[in-house]
């Protein structure tokens, strides 16, 4: 009896392990942390999986870098390191255009706009990270753009000599052309660099204002709503074909419904941002016309570039998004 009863626990215990492997594990990285709304909307996300798969199809959310670093984290689902993860499309610039479309300044300045960008966009982003082995799963837009500095600025010539913190070739470039020292510095690491003076400015949404507590070093917020940048969430095509249906639907479905909540919640929250900043002591300024009129005009020569790199592909999609 006693022999029989260790057989069946061990059976028990075999069985029991061949159905825990059996669910599927993904991993997320992100390089928000859990206070940030695309970090929430990412979570929301995968508890939908969970749910439509009554719990079968887990996917871990790695906050904060604390998997990957934000410029390591395309690499890694490339790599099928991390399954899926979240990316801020303009850090990837260098790669290709298409990357860096939405944040070009002045190009779509409001949410209406920027749905129409993403709209002519999507086709060709979803055409480029299949031919480097991945799916677009979902893109949500960040508040619009202002600068945040202590500096009274009039013109883009007050914005020369300002020590600019640089997260992505855009905003690189922004510097180089008002004379602005770029310094490249991601969300993880900004609040220790502005609390230690290696950067006294930079440009960025409501969102990563509050988070990082900008509100304690720096004391004015232009509001020149220069453009709305897109996080997009991405999966390993190998690993997204490796699903079942049942979970394939469970993604894909979830997926939808993080877009379309997260564009209502990006807006909702542009204005609890501001409020927060204020709250803390920002003032949110509005730009005078001879600072947007010079913004502008580096909008224009960068839209002019980034139109011949792109080449025919560029200009259609442009006349699609001008046509919408």
């Amino acid at each position: 009896m006693k022999n029989n009863a260790l057989v069946l626990t061990a059976l028990a215990t075999a069985l029991f392990s061949v159905n825990a492997s059996a669910a599927t594990q993904w991993d997320l990285p992100t390089a928000y942390p859990d206070s940030n709304f695309h970090t929430e909307i990412a979570m929301k996300f995968v508890k939908a999986v969970s749910d439509a798969t009554g719990g079968e199809f887990k996917i871990t959310v790695h906050s904060n870098a604390s998997l990957f670093k934000a410029p390591e984290i395309k690499r890694a689902v490339q790599g099928n390191q991390a399954q899926a993860g979240e990316i801020l499309l303009s850090n990837f610039a260098n790669e290709d255009p298409i990357y860096e479309l939405d944040g070009l300044p002045f190009l779509a300045t409001g949410y209406e706009q920027a749905w129409k960008l993403y709209q002519a966009q999507k086709p060709y982003l979803e055409k480029k990270l299949e031919s480097q082995g991945m799916k677009l799963l979902y893109s949500v837009a960040w508040p619009p753009q202002g600068i945040y500095t202590n500096k009274t600025l009039n013109s883009i010539d007050d914005m020369k000599g300002l020590k600019w913190r640089a997260y992505s070739p855009v905003t690189s470039k922004i510097a180089q052309e008002v004379g602005a020292h770029p310094v490249t510095i991601q969300q993880a690491e900004l609040s220790q660099a502005l609390a230690t003076g290696v950067v006294d400015s930079y440009m960025s949404s409501g969102s990563t204002g509050y988070d990082t507590k900008t509100y304690e070093y720096l004391k004015k917020l232009y509001d020149t709503q220069a453009w709305l940048p897109k996080n997009a969430l991405i999966v390993n095509k190998r690993a997204f074909d490796a699903l079942d249906d049942k979970e394939r639907k469970a993604l894909l479905d979830a997926a939808a419904e993080a877009e379309k909540t997260g564009w209502t919640l990006s807006q909702e929250k542009t204005k609890w941002y501001n409020e927060q900043l204020v709250k803390n002591g920002v003032e949110i300024v509005k730009p005078s016309s001879e600072l947007i009129a010079g913004l502008t005009k580096i909008g224009e020569s960068m839209i002019a570039d980034w139109t011949k790199k792109a080449g025919a592909d560029g200009e259609k999609l442009l006349n699609d998004y001008k046509s919408k």
